[in-house]
């Protein structure tokens, strides 16, 4: 009996190691997804050779208005383009031939280099939701967004494993000046995560204040050498590009910087009702505004977008998740890779006002045609809500929870003699059972996938540990996550540069809601 006290002291020991590695924090970041899974190509070539003809008809006869903007009518003009007014006419061809000067992959530098991210051919890198004024937690409801708001978001996608990217503008802080926020945002992004961001857009001075600030933090002969940021450059669609989204695109694409030129529509409303009608112009205003950022710069990246949503009749509202929706994702997915260019659309796409089941149906109906459409950068992958009016806390670690499964789902099968299990079949043989054979000890700890946040004890337990539903899980891991945040390392000088930087330009001029 003495003899085998220290033996069980010993088992008790190792099995509460094993349960404190299991609840311990781990700054953890998936590397970004590589499929090896096939590609779900939903047109023939006959519909994608309509498309692409019908595209450049476009482009040739309708033409597409450059507003604001005389520098962009101006280069337009001497690549032997017709300018009429604030109306460009492409010739047939042309904005093609000129695409073919866009990298088909290219590196984001992250400033840790670990967590950079490889964008384009067969990867996926998913970047947070973007752009919400409000957001939403169990215990606030529905609000505008605040600074502090952005940096807990920022804190929660640098603490997501399976999020590749911080994002830009996770939502909206509404308390700091229009003309202020992005240096707040991206003082944020720079300092409270290591991890791959986006740059101001919404006007190009703010663009070219996103582009010091990395010269800062990376070193401007870096930045002017690689990308450090990729931006989102939105089409007003239909067919119209504003001076503020093509004066940031020059900053961007003029200093080496990527940018996601990206229609923003809704079908029916700013696009044609039928899918091959939304792709034809979804094709024209990308190859437009790609072929304008190789007029800037040639061999500037650049990513191909499509973010197209349906039209809810009744209401007029948008809707996501519908079968209209991922077969235009899977169409553009088609079109890009013939043009040889990343691909950004997908998302946590919903128009639930709540993180609850329709938003778990929409959102799931986006993330597989993301994944089964080529999608390369997948923009709001977490924590959008109500049609993206909204920024959810819990909905956010519900859906960094979920892409763990894309990265499952895109690492295909494994066929190698261990993945056969031969000897496992072997060693159980007739009426046994797997739990304790060699092969299930080798490899139960990464051969299924594993939630890090859903519940599947038996009822009883369930029930005695409060009946909690998802929603109430998500609002714990949340406050979990903020609460075990370390702040990732910075060289002291170069964090006095960037706040001197914000604190100088702050000050350099008034508030305005501009």
């Amino acid at each position: 009996m003495v003899a085998s006290a220290p033996s069980k002291r010993t088992r008790s020991g190792g099995g509460a190691a094993r349960r404190a590695e299991r609840t311990t924090i781990k700054m953890e970041t998936a590397k970004y997804i590589e499929r090896n899974i096939p590609l779900y190509e939903i047109l023939t070539e006959e519909a994608l050779e309509i498309i692409e003809t019908n595209a450049e008809t476009v482009l040739e006869e309708i033409g597409i208005n450059f507003v604001s903007n005389p520098t962009a009518l101006s280069r337009w003009r001497d690549a032997g383009a017709d300018v009429s007014g604030e109306r460009v006419r492409i010739p047939r061809g042309l904005a093609r031939q000129l695409c073919q000067t866009a990298p088909s992959r290219y590196t984001q530098f992250a400033r840790n280099p670990v967590r950079s991210v490889e964008i384009g051919s067969n990867t996926l890198v998913c970047a947070p939701v973007y752009g919400p004024p409000f957001v939403r937690d169990i215990a606030g409801g529905r609000r505008y967004a605040t600074i502090e708001d952005f940096q807990k978001f920022v804190k929660l996608g640098y603490m997501s494993k399976w999020l590749h990217h911080s994002g830009g503008t996770v939502c909206e802080p509404t308390d700091v000046a229009v003309n202020k926020r992005h240096l707040d945002m991206l003082h944020a992004h720079m300092t409270l995560s290591d991890k791959p961001f986006m740059g101001s857009v919404t006007e190009p001075s703010r663009a070219k204040d996103s582009v010091e600030m990395c010269e800062i933090l990376f070193g401007k002969e870096f930045v002017q050498s690689n990308a450090v940021m990729t931006s989102l450059i939105n089409v007003n669609s239909p067919m119209t590009f504003d001076d503020v989204m093509t004066g940031a695109l020059e900053v961007y694409a003029g200093n080496n910087q990527a940018c996601i030129i990206s229609p923003f529509i809704v079908g029916g409303a700013m696009a044609p009702v039928s899918v091959m009608g939304t792709l034809t112009q979804v094709l024209a205003e990308v190859l437009a505004g790609i072929a304008y950022s190789q007029l800037i710069r040639p061999g500037a990246p650049v990513i191909f977008g499509a973010f197209v949503s349906s039209i809810d009749m009744n209401s007029g509202a948008p809707t996501f998740g519908t079968p209209e929706a991922s077969k235009i994702l899977y169409g553009a997915g088609q079109l890009a890779r013939r043009l040889g260019l990343p691909f950004r659309s997908g998302g946590s796409l919903c128009g639930s006002k709540l993180p609850d089941a329709q938003a778990a149906y929409e959102t799931a109906h986006t993330y597989n045609a993301a994944l089964l459409g080529g999608v390369n950068f997948m923009l709001h992958a977490c924590g959008w809500l109500e049609g993206g009016l909204v920024a959810s806390f819990e909905k956010f670690v519900m859906d960094a929870d979920q892409l763990g499964s894309l990265h499952h789902m895109a690492h295909g099968i494994e066929i190698d003699e261990n993945a056969q299990a031969m000897d496992a079949i072997r060693e159980v043989g007739p009426s046994g059972h797997y739990l304790g054979c060699a092969h299930t000890q080798s490899n139960f700890k990464d051969a299924f996938w594993r939630s890090d946040l859903l519940d599947y004890k038996p009822f009883e337990t369930w029930h005695e540990e409060g009946a909690r539903d998802t929603m109430t899980l998500a609002s714990a891991r949340v406050e979990y996550l903020l609460s075990n945040y370390q702040q990732p390392a910075l060289d002291p000088a170069i964090s006095e540069a960037l706040s001197d930087y914000v604190a100088r330009k702050k000050a350099a001029v008034p508030d305005a809601m501009v």
